[in-house]
């Protein structure tokens, strides 16, 4: 018969029960404890100690913890690891436990919060350069939606999305944890599953107007079933995890896929536009662009990236912005200076609504509207662009909030509330009075402690303080006998190694009014606090517009400066199927030749509709995949809102973007490097329009050379005929280039590569026509391929190619090749041949007559054996 659990461990099994796959952060004083196989997980994560605590069912019980005042820090490296944390927090005193039910009653606890990686609000949590995605799937009547959040800034899109392109959309936003219904026919694709009720569209559209507090959403544009499912799912998950303190979300923004261009994941990891193939931000285009001054213009600018727009109005506003502050570097570097000196408002305004934010985030609110306002009052002068006059009014407003915090609150509020001394002197009479008195308390202290080494002649003795004793008189041990005395007025308290503690009447007295006036005072300062932030929070919506109008002059102003920096330039955006780039170079790729002191070689590209598709060959190493991947990075940039590196560009716009370059696979979903090249250019094929923009490179070169040839031509075909896309198609089968003589749509270029003195020299130049040859083998001694081998490969192509002249088999002449070894021997014998005859050579004997005699048989000798 197992014994009866104790009531803390059933507390605990309650608690647990109720947090299930989450690991339980159980505070007990100031740690917070973790049990059974929640402390084994957390121990091996943390690399903290695993002990035990008494037993349970007979044997010991797993225990590990962490302090409760560095219990964000395991936080961050439990979430980092994929796990979630629930947080039981004591919901009383023990006191005031002991005075309702006895003094062994333990302590109320509760679930007050669930940490995950999409829920995150503090800002040691969180990356302040990136955005953190919670997203929702929800599907109604074959319809499927997503719904987003982030929780630190408030921000809520709903998303209209067909099934197919759920990952390229989950991809884009880089969500930090997706949730659905555990039923879902897209479950596979969620971090977090939550019951199906939750995802029921009837009563998210319900939690919505509750939410908003409104009668109808059609203020906030239409909603299908789908949407609501996901967005009601979405709030739902939210809830549960904040325990009913719901955190900031704005009014939902509805979006339509197709407003943006499309882009699917796999794409993405290939243009590596805000990371790299290895998950760095480093190496990636974000890095090679980002001059913004703040955190939430860097977000912005990374979200401007993942979603570039189709509408050509929306799209030059942006440009004319970044025009007025390229064209005027004075008003730039003003304006950029001034944003530095913002803090993040947006995430201040995050941690407050979800009630986890202090008086610094109040005084990051104060110093960041009362910039915007200065900021917005330069702004507004002159004749500025559209979108900079749209946006100059949402910074000038709030001055009677700024003021108020202004007056309330000193210049450098702390972050924790619990201490006090955030409140300003001045701002509360009352508050003014509660401080001089405990300041007159402590003085009165002061001269106690003087007054009592005066008395006892101790020179050692002082008044101290902590949160057990509260004020107490500390002596060495030496001099403590004398106040062991009944007749020394002093009163025993404590005996530690070396020191030992007393009280006095005198002490308790002063030490009583000490603390009755902090007590009041931090009671005082408690109400200005809620006060404060109930009145911020009342200009939540307001705010969070002012932190979107820095955060969109930050992105220009930003990518202003990388095109002065840079040369690049602004480009044109028609309607026409073209893409005309002149000079056109890979931002990334250029600054790292930049810094190791080389210059990048510029190219043009010229589509249009007689030439909508590239044919590029020549060698490896030659450029090709540079020039293919630049000209996609021109076209993100450009429909983004940015300059662009290159001398000019006239691009027609863009509705999809398609990138297959290089060579991946997916182990995991069963699937080889060559099935995910033919997984991706068949949704290539299938998707991509006349509107589309498609760069391939080395299409069939992962299976045999006649299937890879064969399925390379079909796929040139399928896109000039079908497709009739904007395309360029980087190839190493040479074959390919008969296709110019029926497809009247296709152009040949090649990059231009020379050999010189035996040694290949890649010029990365893009030149018309097709490649005289590979330069394979040239590439191949570049890259330190042994001689011999070299040497054997030679061999073979000699033979491949007369075959073919002859036959037109590639394979044909092989028979009678000897094999590699037989032929690396007879090479062998004569290079020891030539050895030993140079070797034999008499130098300073020979007569000139004799040396070119010598030269000319020792040249036979190397070339008959």
């Amino acid at each position: 018969m197992n014994p009866t659990p104790t009531p803390m461990m059933a507390q605990y099994h309650a608690l647990k029960a109720e947090a299930q796959d989450c690991l339980l952060f159980y505070r007990m004083g100031d740690f917070f404890e973790m049990f059974f196989e929640d402390a084994r997980i957390a121990a091996a994560v943390l690399d903290i100690a695993l002990t035990a605590r008494g037993e349970h069912e007979g044997e010991k019980v797993p225990m590990c913890g962490v302090p409760v005042h560095a219990a964000t820090a395991y936080l961050q490296r439990l979430i980092k690891a994929g796990h979630r944390v629930a947080i039981a927090e004591q919901t009383e005193s023990p006191e005031a436990a002991r005075k309702a039910r006895g003094s062994k009653a333990l302590v109320n606890r509760a679930i007050v919060r669930v940490v995950t990686a999409g829920t995150l609000t503090e800002e040691a949590l969180l990356d302040s350069r990136a955005d953190n995605w919670c997203v929702a799937i929800g599907e109604a009547a074959g319809d499927v939606a997503l719904a987003a959040a982030d929780v630190s800034t408030g921000r809520f899109v709903v998303i209209a999305l067909d099934q197919a392109s759920v990952p390229a959309e989950l991809a884009r936003l880089g969500a930090a944890e997706v949730v659905a219904a555990d039923t879902s026919g897209v479950a596979e694709l969620a971090t977090t599953l939550r019951p199906k009720a939750e995802f029921d569209s009837g009563a998210g559209e319900a939690r919505l107007k509750r939410l908003f507090a409104v009668a109808t959403l059609d203020g906030f544009g239409q909603f299908g079933r789908a949407e609501l499912a996901a967005a009601g799912g979405l709030v739902a998950y939210l809830d549960h995890t904040a325990k009913g303190a719901l955190p900031f979300l704005r009014a939902p923004v509805l979006h339509r896929a197709a407003n943006t261009m499309a882009i699917d994941a796999a794409t993405r990891e290939s243009l590596e536009l805000t990371q790299t193939a290895s998950g760095q931000r480093k190496g990636s285009l974000l890095d090679a662009i980002d001059r913004t001054a703040t955190g939430a213009g860097a977000r912005l600018l990374a979200g401007d990236l993942g979603a570039p727009l189709v509408e050509r109005g929306a799209i030059d506003a942006r440009l004319d912005l970044v025009r007025h502050f390229h064209d005027d570097e004075a008003e730039r570097e003003k304006v950029r200076a001034a944003l530095r000196a913002l803090p993040d408002i947006g995430r201040a305004l995050g941690r407050l609504v979800a009630g986890r934010g202090g008086p610094r985030d109040l005084g990051q609110l104060r110093d960041g509207l009362d910039g915007a306002w200065s900021l917005g009052e330069r702004l507004g002068s002159g004749e500025p662009p559209a979108l900079l006059t749209e946006l100059a009014p949402r910074l000038r407003g709030h001055g009677e909030l700024i003021d108020q915090l202004r007056r309330a609150l000193v210049p450098s509020p702390p972050i924790e509330a619990s201490d006090g001394g955030y409140i300003a002197a001045g701002y509360d009479l009352a508050l003014d009075d509660l401080r001089d008195a405990g300041a007159g308390g402590r003085r009165a202290i002061a001269a106690l402690e003087a007054e009592m080494r005066s008395n006892t002649g101790v020179a050692a003795l002082k008044v101290r303080h902590n949160n057990v004793l509260g004020y107490h008189v500390e002596v060495p041990a030496r001099a403590a006998d004398a106040l062991m005395k009944p007749d020394s007025g002093f009163t025993h308290r404590q005996t530690l190694a070396g020191v030992v503690r007393f009280n006095t009447p005198a002490l308790h007295e002063v030490a009583s009014k000490v603390a009755q006036a902090g007590a009041h005072a931090l009671a005082a300062e408690a109400a200005h606090l809620e006060d404060l932030t109930a009145r911020a929070l009342s200009h939540r919506e307001a705010i969070a517009a002012t932190a979107d109008a820095l955060a969109r002059i930050d992105v220009s102003t930003a990518l202003a400066e990388r095109a002065a920096e840079g040369g690049w330039t602004r480009p044109k955006l028609v309607e026409e199927p073209c893409f005309d780039v002149e000079g056109g170079r890979h931002p990334v790729v250029e600054a790292a030749v930049a810094r190791s002191g080389g210059r990048f070689v510029a190219n043009d590209c010229r589509l249009s509709e007689t030439s909508r598709l590239w044919l590029v060959t020549g060698p490896n190493m030659g450029g090709k995949s540079t020039f293919l991947r630049q000209n996609a990075l021109i076209a993100v940039l450009a429909q983004a809102g940015s300059y662009v590196p290159a001398g000019s560009a006239t691009l027609g716009m863009i509705d999809r973007l398609f990138s297959r370059v290089g060579a991946s696979d997916n182990l995991a979903r069963g699937r080889s490097t060559f099935m995910v090249e033919m997984v991706e250019t068949a949704a290539i094929l299938a998707q991509a329009t006349p509107r589309s923009f498609v760069i391939l490179d080395e299409v069939g070169r992962g299976t045999s050379t006649y299937d890879g040839l064969a399925i390379a031509w079909a796929v040139v075909e399928a896109i000039h005929e079908d497709n009739r896309c904007r395309c360029l198609f980087a190839t190493h089968y040479h074959e390919l280039t008969r296709l110019a003589e029926r497809c009247d749509a296709l152009s040949l270029h090649h990059v231009r590569a020379r050999e010189w003195k035996g040694d290949l020299v890649l010029l990365h130049e893009l030149a018309d026509g097709p490649a005289d040859r590979s330069y394979g083998l040239a590439v191949a001694r570049l890259a330190g391929m042994a001689p011999q081998t070299v040497a054997r490969a030679k061999a073979v192509l000699a033979k491949l190619e007369a075959g073919r002249a002859k036959t037109g088999g590639l394979a044909a002449g092989l028979d009678d090749l000897p094999l590699f070894a037989a032929a690396a021997a007879v090479e062998e014998e004569q290079c020891d041949a030539i050895r030993a005859e140079v070797e034999a050579i008499d130098v300073d004997a020979l007569t000139p007559r004799e040396a070119l005699d010598t030269l000319y048989r020792l040249k036979a000798l190397a070339r008959d054996g």
